[in-house]
């Protein structure tokens, strides 16, 4: 069931609203709880009734090995349940990846055909934080349908945020002494849900229409369209995956919950550690807080810190897919991250104009590796974007362009040339100057009827879409 569905929008939300609200305000505020987890687990086994055996079997074993950590703090048992959760996404998300990197080594290895359990990846990281906070003693007990709601909470379930168990469990705690949601928490709620789902139907999928066929014949794409592919790729990137965190945001404030902010405008960032901060927050800190920390951080010298810092991309990368692109992008930005540090010891620094636009570019190179179906693909862009392979436009640009250059040519090409250059213009200089959706509803959503109109204006432009299903792009995650 998708958020940007008709069924999810008309049908399972307001019953999920109704049912919860009625029974909070009849002060049966454990069976509001339970109702709301119902609704969760619906929404999980809604894609694949299998695989709710695997996510109620996961939450099983974790809790009580959390409680077990509570109880004695062995190191072994925490051990033994991150090595449980890694196994499990191991089998289910990289057996096959594996298996066929082993055999085109010369192995013959059986290549399992296993269909990747929805939200693994999420689920997975949020119980391996939970085992940690138990192990460390900064996790309290709950009871088990509490700890079962904080893991599969529909809002932030399929692509986060990650969230951790003390950013939620006290939460569902407090709903016993509040009446109910807040008319200011339920207008930025819809307001929320309203500007996730414009980004995602108006603007992200339209820029999709433009950086698919580019991806989809890589071999072929000129210099201009490669421009056009990897520029709106980042653009549809960014307005799909923000979307999809202020409508997981915006739901969650529907029940009185408030999520973590999983983005904070990344394509304005000075540098890639800013960048970093910004996109995709949750993640990043899981990366730091699990992974760059305990494997030693910038504790170690200048080599050690170089090396942490790849291997902790490396491995974040190897999380988003199981791909040689993936890995390559995390690894690439490991490198960013690794140069920067050695930057930041040296007396220069960029004029912010330069540090913004090296640092975009950065990133726009990465989700061409992101988005490439293969390693060779992926090369083949970056080549062609470079310009190597000579600088060709379409030639419906010769009444903009002078004809006379002798480094420009002019040949056909698939891409129809209007006015979306000068959209991506617009979009760029949106993003990197502009207040963000979070921005705005925090300091300005209200209750009243200027919001209330804005609000139903921009919802009733996106529900005209609804009928062009597409998927989030981190579902696949």
């Amino acid at each position: 069931m998708l958020f940007n569905s008709a069924i999810f929008l008309f049908v399972f939300l307001p019953a999920v609203l109704f049912g919860y609200h009625h029974l909070q305000r009849a002060g049966r505020f454990e069976w509001a709880l339970h109702y709301l987890l119902l609704a969760s687990l619906v929404f999980y086994a809604w894609w694949n009734p299998i695989y709710l055996a695997l996510i109620i079997g996961s939450m099983v074993v974790n809790y009580q090995l959390g409680e077990a950590l509570r109880r004695q703090r062995k190191r072994w048992l925490l051990t033994l349940g991150v090595a449980f959760n890694l196994i499990l996404i191991a089998i289910f998300k990289y057996a096959g990846f594996f298996a066929q990197s082993l055999n085109t080594l010369g192995a013959d290895l059986p290549v399992p055909e296993l269909v990747l359990p929805l939200a693994i990846s999420f689920f997975t990281f949020q119980q391996i934080a939970y085992l940690v906070e138990a192990w460390r003693g900064t996790a309290d007990s709950a009871p088990p349908l509490r700890y079962a709601l904080f893991v599969v909470f529909f809002p932030q379930l399929i692509a986060g945020p990650i969230v951790h168990y003390n950013e939620m469990v006290p939460q569902f705690s407090q709903a016993e002494t509040r009446r109910t949601t807040t008319d200011v928490m339920f207008a930025q709620g819809l307001f929320l849900i309203t500007a996730g789902l414009f980004k995602k139907l108006i603007i992200a999928d339209y820029l999709a229409t433009w950086a698919d066929p580019v991806f989809a014949n890589a071999c072929q794409a000129l210099f201009f369209d490669a421009w056009v592919g990897a520029l709106t790729y980042t653009f549809q990137l960014y307005f799909d995956f923000s979307g999809y965190s202020e409508m997981a945001m915006g739901l969650a404030l529907l029940f009185g919950f408030r999520l973590p902010k999983n983005f904070d405008s990344p394509y304005r960032a000075l540098n890639i550690a800013d960048f970093w901060r910004r996109w995709h927050i949750t993640l990043g800190r899981f990366l730091r807080n699990y992974l760059y920390i305990p494997l030693g951080g910038s504790r170690h010298g200048l080599p050690r810190t170089v090396m942490t810092l790849i291997v902790t991309m490396l491995l974040g990368g190897l999380w988003h897919g199981a791909g040689w692109t993936f890995v390559a992008w995390g690894g690439l930005h490991g490198l960013y991250l690794a140069i920067h540090y050695v930057w930041r010891q040296l007396p220069l620094r960029l004029p912010p104009a330069a540090a913004w636009l090296v640092t975009f570019l950065s990133v726009m190179v990465g989700w061409v590796l992101f988005r490439a179906d293969s390693l060779a693909d992926a090369k083949q862009l970056l080549v062609t974007l470079s310009g190597i392979n000579g600088l060709h436009f379409p030639e419906s640009l010769t009444a903009v362009l002078p004809e006379n250059l002798p480094i420009i040519t002019f040949a056909p090409t698939s891409l129809t040339v209007g006015l979306e250059p000068l959209l991506l213009v617009v979009l760029t200089v949106f993003v990197a100057t502009q207040p963000n959706v979070h921005e705005l509803w925090q300091a300005r959503v209200r209750p009243n009827l200027r919001w209330a109109l804005g609000t139903a204006g921009l919802a009733s432009v996106a529900v005209s879409q609804l009928s062009k299903q597409s998927v989030f792009l981190y579902f696949q995650f």
